[in-house]
C-alpha cells in the first residue's frame, strides 16, 4: 500500500523551476554575448584586385587624353577658290588622291571669260599700235625742230664769225663804225634766236617724253587687264600650289553645277605637316602651359611634341590643346586619325607617392585599404593625397615608403574596417 508524501512533490517542482529559471538566464547571456560580437571580416580574391607599394622619388604629372586625332596644320591647307563665275565641266582627280603643281583637278567653263580675254588682247595690240604711231608723229615733229634749230645755229655761227672779223677790221680803220655796228647787231640777234630755238628743242624732247609715257601707260593698263583675264583663263584648269592629299570639301561640287567667283572647289592637305588636336577634361586642363612636352601615340608609334595652343573654349565638358609633333610622322598617319596624348605638367624631384587609386581626387582625403604586413588581411586608413598624375598620385599623410595599398574599387566593402586576402 503507497503512502502519499506531498512534500517530496513539492521539492521535485521548486527543484525543477529553479533549473529552468538558471537556464533561462544563461540562455540569454550567451545570447547577449553573441550580439556582441563583431561580425567576420569579409574574404576578397586577390586576384580581382590591383596593388601597388608606396615609393619615393621623382614624380612627373601628367595629363592624358584617348580622344584625340591629327588634324592639318593651318600652313599646310590650300583651298583654291574659283577665280570667276563658271560651270564644272570634268572632275580629273577624287578626294584622297596625291596631287602635284602639275596636277589638273578639275575643268572649270566660262564663255565670258573667254570674251573678255579676246577684248583684252585686241586691246593690247591697239594700244600698242597707237604707241607706235604717237611716236613716230613725235619724233617726225622733233626732227623738224631739230633741222630749223641747226639752221638757226648755223647762222648764229657764221653772224659771229663776221661780227668778229668786222671788228678787227674796224680796229684798224678799214671799215666804218656804221658797217661794224650793223654786223654786231645782226650777230646778237641771231644769238637770241639761238637761244630760244635750244631752249625750244628741250621743251619738244621733254614733250614728247612726256606723251609717250602716258601712252606707255595705257600699253601697261593693257597689259595688266590682259594678264588678269589670262590668269583667270589659266585657273578655269584647277591646279595646287602645292603637293599633297586632295581632302573632301564640307560641301563638294559636281559636273555641271555652276559656282561663283570665290567658291572653293578644292582643298589639298600636306600630309608631312599635321599636328596633334587633343580633348582634354576642362579639370585636367587648367595646368597645361604653351610650350610644355607632349607625347603622341599613334598606336603605329610614338612622337614628341609640344603644347602650341589651348582653346579658351569649353565643349562638353573638354577643351581642344593643339601639339605640334617634333618627330617625323610614323607610316600610315593621316589626317583624322585617332590618337593618344600625354603631356607632362611638372617634374617633381623628391615626393612620396603611389599608384592612383580607381576612386579619388587629387588634393583630398582617400579611405584605402592597407595590406597588412602577413599578407592575409588589409586595414582601412585614411591618407591625404596631393598633386596627381595619369597612374600615380602624391601622398602626403597615412602611408609610408614600403607600404602596399589596395588601388582597385571596394566601394562594396565600404561598411567594413578588415579583409581577409584569399
Amino acid at each position: 500500500m503507497d503512502i502519499a508524501r506531498p512534500d517530496i512533490r513539492k521539492k521535485k517542482n521548486r527543484r525543477m523551476a529553479v533549473w529552468t529559471v538558471l537556464g533561462i538566464a544563461g540562455l540569454s547571456a550567451l545570447a547577449y554575448g553573441v550580439s556582441r560580437l563583431k561580425p567576420a571580416s569579409p574574404t576578397v580574391d586577390r586576384s580581382t584586385i590591383w596593388t601597388d607599394t608606396v615609393k619615393r622619388g621623382p614624380l612627373i604629372r601628367q595629363v592624358r587624353s584617348s580622344t584625340g586625332s591629327l588634324v592639318p596644320r593651318e600652313d599646310s591647307i590650300e583651298l583654291i577658290p574659283a577665280q570667276t563665275d563658271a560651270t564644272v565641266v570634268r572632275i580629273r582627280v577624287l578626294p584622297g588622291a596625291q596631287v602635284t603643281p602639275s596636277t589638273i583637278i578639275m575643268d572649270l567653263n566660262d564663255p565670258e571669260l573667254e570674251q573678255e580675254l579676246l577684248n583684252a588682247q585686241l586691246a593690247l595690240k591697239a594700244a600698242q599700235a597707237d604707241y607706235k604711231s604717237l611716236q613716230a608723229t613725235l619724233e617726225s615733229t622733233l626732227m623738224d625742230k631739230k633741222t630749223a634749230a641747226a639752221q638757226v645755229s648755223a647762222d648764229y655761227t657764221q653772224d659771229e664769225l663776221q661780227a668778229q672779223t668786222d671788228k678787227a677790221l674796224y680796229d684798224l680803220g678799214v671799215i666804218s663804225g656804221l658797217a661794224y655796228e650793223k654786223s654786231k647787231s645782226t650777230a646778237d640777234q641771231l644769238t637770241t634766236q639761238h637761244q630760244l630755238s635750244q631752249e625750244q628743242l628741250d621743251v619738244n624732247q621733254k614733250a614728247v617724253a612726256v606723251q609717250l609715257a602716258s601712252q606707255k601707260t595705257k600699253i601697261e593698263q593693257a597689259q595688266a587687264l590682259l594678264d588678269l583675264y589670262e590668269k583667270q583663263s589659266a585657273a578655269l584648269e584647277v591646279r595646287s600650289t602645292i603637293s599633297g592629299t586632295l581632302a573632301p570639301l564640307a560641301m563638294p561640287v559636281q559636273v555641271g553645277e555652276h559656282v561663283t567667283a570665290g567658291t572653293s572647289v578644292a582643298e589639298v592637305i600636306q600630309r608631312d605637316k599635321l599636328k596633334a588636336a587633343l580633348q582634354i577634361a576642362e579639370t585636367q586642363a587648367r595646368d597645361i602651359q604653351i610650350g610644355q612636352p607632349a607625347l603622341i601615340d599613334t598606336h603605329n608609334g610614338t612622337i614628341p611634341g609640344h603644347v602650341t595652343r589651348i582653346d579658351p573654349a569649353v565643349v562638353n565638358g573638354t577643351r581642344t590643346v593643339d601639339v605640334m609633333l617634333d618627330g617625323p610622322l610614323p607610316a600610315g598617319a593621316v589626317p583624322q586619325l585617332s590618337v593618344d596624348g600625354t603631356i607632362d605638367l611638372e617634374r617633381m624631384s623628391d615626393v612620396l607617392y603611389v599608384g592612383r587609386p580607381a576612386l579619388g581626387n587629387e588634393d583630398s582625403t582617400l579611405s584605402l585599404f592597407r595590406v597588412d604586413p602577413d599578407g592575409k588581411s588589409a586595414t582601412r586608413v585614411q591618407v591625404k593625397v596631393g598633386r596627381a598624375s595619369v597612374n600615380d598620385i602624391q601622398v602626403l599623410e597615412g602611408l609610408s615608403v614600403g607600404d602596399t595599398v589596395i588601388l582597385s574599387d571596394m566601394s562594396r566593402w565600404d561598411g567594413v574596417d578588415r579583409i581577409r586576402l584569399e
